[in-house]
């Protein structure tokens, strides 16, 4: 089949893409800058459009002849418009799927617990109304609801992993106590594909859950255990709202204020599974589906081997790096600047290349590091991500991946 990859760049997106080609699928990856593919492993292997999911009259040349559309776009972290923004770009695509007769849309969206919708944190809310719109577009639509993902780079994995490794006693706020049903990474990847080829006649949400139902404090505390650190103290407290918790979250993890909020919003709910139909149509393996246990030791051995395929910064950015964001004033412009500076240096070009792609990250910076240390913290004060972002790999870098406080406009290797 042929399938069109919306969000290719993105941590659940550029791990589709090669799952799908290895199940002998014929890919096509919409984006909005060609360029931010040219460096992943599987992109000659596909074909490469540029699109907006925002502009309409873009997406047709996109659908041609397209059999399944995967739907894996969302605006969290772009602003308070956020959920206009994510219903305007599922609205489109759903049209645009119609007009093209596209056989069918997958949607990975959210686990909404059973509450009034004005009770929900607007992320879930946004994702809740998205797989709404695709399945009102008039093309099977198999929509997926997840909770919590365990894979290495993800962003809750992220936040779970810093907090638990930095903290060895917290004061918590009380949505530590709330149940959740995380699923690991390789089996949302393994449920993805598998809609490829479901029947025509399959048009509905799923639930996807692993098989453990955890609060998030046994969940720190069985990371703590698998990661061989000392039990965590944890004491929750009622007095810590969502908004504080980012706050809390941004300052002890890599993950920035804009994108812990809404996570973190989303865990005040239980997010349980209330059905397994998926395995009627995906079964389950042999071995069964991931626990909690072994998602974090895979997703820890691919951290301690450099294996890791993608991280949630690299999904937020959508356009090169030195465009102007959606938030800029009309004024702002569009202006680069450039420092050039040359140094004469006696050593082979492939050495001299790995020493400068490897800089930043755990590596650190090569000159006045107590500088560049000042300049992560201010960074963190006025909400940016500082030095704890890091890099998804410590040798190797793609264009519009994240370094430190820096994200790579161009690389060009041997040219120095």
């Amino acid at each position: 089949m042929r399938c069109l990859v919306t969000g290719a760049t993105g941590y659940i997106g550029g791990r589709l893409v090669g799952r799908l080609l290895a199940e002998g699928h014929r890919v096509r990856c919409l984006t909005r800058s060609a360029g931010r593919l040219r460096d992943l492993p599987w992109v000659g292997q596909v074909e490469v459009v540029e699109a907006d999911t925002l502009n309409p009259a873009s997406l047709p040349a996109a659908m041609a002849d397209v059999d399944v559309v995967y739907y894996l776009v969302h605006a969290l972290g772009t602003g308070p418009t956020f959920e206009e923004t994510d219903r305007r770009s599922a609205v489109a695509i759903g049209d645009a799927a119609r007009e093209a007769g596209v056989g069918r849309i997958v949607y990975l969206g959210g686990l909404t617990p059973d509450v009034p919708d004005e009770a929900l944190s607007p992320h879930l809310r946004s994702r809740h109304e998205v797989g709404e719109l695709l399945l009102a577009s008039g093309v099977p639509t198999a929509v997926l609801q997840a909770a919590m993902i365990i894979g290495s780079g993800s962003a809750s994995f992220e936040m779970l992993r810093y907090l638990t490794e930095r903290l060895p006693a917290m004061i918590t706020p009380r949505w530590v106590r709330s149940r959740i049903q995380p699923i690991a990474v390789r089996d949302v990847l393994r449920y993805l594909v598998g809609c490829a080829t479901l029947p025509a006649d399959v048009h509905r949400r799923f639930d996807i859950g692993g098989p453990d139902v955890l609060t998030y404090r046994e969940m720190m505390q069985r990371y703590a255990a698998a990661a061989g650190l000392p039990r965590r103290v944890i004491v929750p407290v009622p007095v810590l709202t969502p908004r504080l918790s980012a706050l809390w979250v941004n300052v002890v993890t890599p993950v920035p204020s804009r994108i812990a909020r809404p996570l973190v919003a989303s865990l005040v709910h239980e997010v349980v599974c209330d059905e397994h139909d998926i395995a009627a149509y995906v079964p389950d393996p042999p071995e069964g589906l991931l626990g909690f246990d072994r998602a974090v030791e895979l997703a820890l051995a691919k951290i301690r081997d450099h294996d890791v395929e993608t991280r949630w910064s690299g999904a937020t950015w959508p356009d090169a790096p030195s465009d102007p964001l959606p938030t800029d004033p009309a004024w702002a412009g569009g202006s680069l600047y450039t420092d050039d500076r040359r140094t004469p240096v006696e050593a082979p070009v492939d050495a001299l290349w790995r020493v400068i792609e490897g800089i930043g990250g755990e590596h650190g910076w090569y000159s006045f590091p107590l500088a560049w240390a000042v300049r992560g913290w201010l960074d963190r004060l006025v909400g940016g991500v500082g030095l704890r972002r890091g890099r998804r790999d410590p040798n190797v870098l793609h264009v519009g991946e994240a370094l430190d406080f820096w994200r790579v406009e161009e690389r060009e290797p041997r040219r120095l």
